[in-house]
């Protein structure tokens, strides 16, 4: 009787936990879907951000804008004759480059705060978590297409190299999987976030060391071809491609394409365990 009545027990724990998980995955997946259908409240939010942040200033996000253009106009011309590059083929490089880093890097920093900082309206307002992921990764799409208007003086004055043609349509598809990516990573990198507050400071230390080992400022042609491999695989790397070559006029390589694939899988997988386990603890961690 003793074995029938723990066997019993044991049984009905279990079911218990599996109708637990099941739950809690139905609805993590609701709450994206819903997240999705309310993409009017993430944009408005991600709009709002950007207007309270230059509120009472004349020309207004564009100020980050010209901002950008004096370091990175300053910059091609000062590391041509560092690095000693055609300032015809590096410029153009180099402003392109800049971009797209300042839309991964700053989107990265950002996530991590994704839950943390709205703290006090994620607390009062129900909305699905998903909402405070697309408001960060929008914000940061939204100031990327004001800097884009840096590419039009070198569109102009170096129209031999970088050429606006069909490619350049190739910039939206890469602002999708950058989007995406965004997204499965930040459900990951918004929950260690609020859960462990030194993590800000942590990953924002790592982009900065990113940075430098990241072809932006150099090319991969300057390292050895046998240590060329460090820049072809590094995920950093691949993603700014994506901006760069389009805003150029090239397509990026296979091998961009490749490493992109595996990173986009690892982001579904690590968001497909970690957001429906861990969703429901989020509002404890704040």
């Amino acid at each position: 009787m003793l074995n029938e009545s723990t066997l019993s027990v044991t049984d009905i724990t279990e079911t218990a936990i599996c109708f637990s998980n099941k739950s809690q995955t139905r609805l993590a997946w609701e709450d994206l879907k819903e997240g999705l259908v309310r993409w009017r409240v993430w944009y408005m939010l991600a709009y709002q951000d950007i207007k309270l942040r230059y509120r009472r200033s004349f020309l207004g996000p564009f100020w980050l804008t010209i901002s950008m253009a004096i370091t990175v106009y300053s910059m091609g011309y000062l590391y041509s004759y560092l690095f000693h590059m055609n300032i015809h083929d590096y410029f153009p490089y180099l402003v392109a480059g800049m971009l797209g880093w300042s839309l991964v890097s700053t989107t990265i920093t950002d996530l991590i705060e994704a839950f943390s900082y709205p703290e006090a309206m994620l607390k009062q307002i129900k909305l699905p978590y998903s909402i405070y992921v697309h408001r960060v990764v929008t914000r940061n799409i939204i100031i990327f297409f004001h800097n884009i208007l840096i590419m039009a003086p070198i569109l102009i004055i170096f129209h031999q190299v970088a050429k606006l043609n069909a490619c350049f349509l190739l910039l939206f598809p890469g602002l999708l999987i950058i989007y995406f990516n965004a997204l499965c990573y930040g459900l990951v990198f918004s929950m260690i976030g609020a859960r462990y507050r030194d993590i800000s400071q942590i990953i924002k230390s790592l982009v900065q060391v990113a940075f430098f080992i990241t072809p932006i400022m150099w090319t991969p042609e300057i390292l050895p071809p046998s240590k060329r491999f460090i820049a072809y695989l590094n995920p950093f790397y691949s993603f700014i491609e994506l901006v760069r070559q389009p805003l150029i006029g090239h397509t990026p390589t296979t091998l961009n394409i490749i490493v992109v694939a595996v990173i986009t899988i690892i982001g579904i997988v690590a968001s497909y365990f970690v957001f429906p386990a861990r969703r429901s603890r989020i509002i404890y961690w704040l």
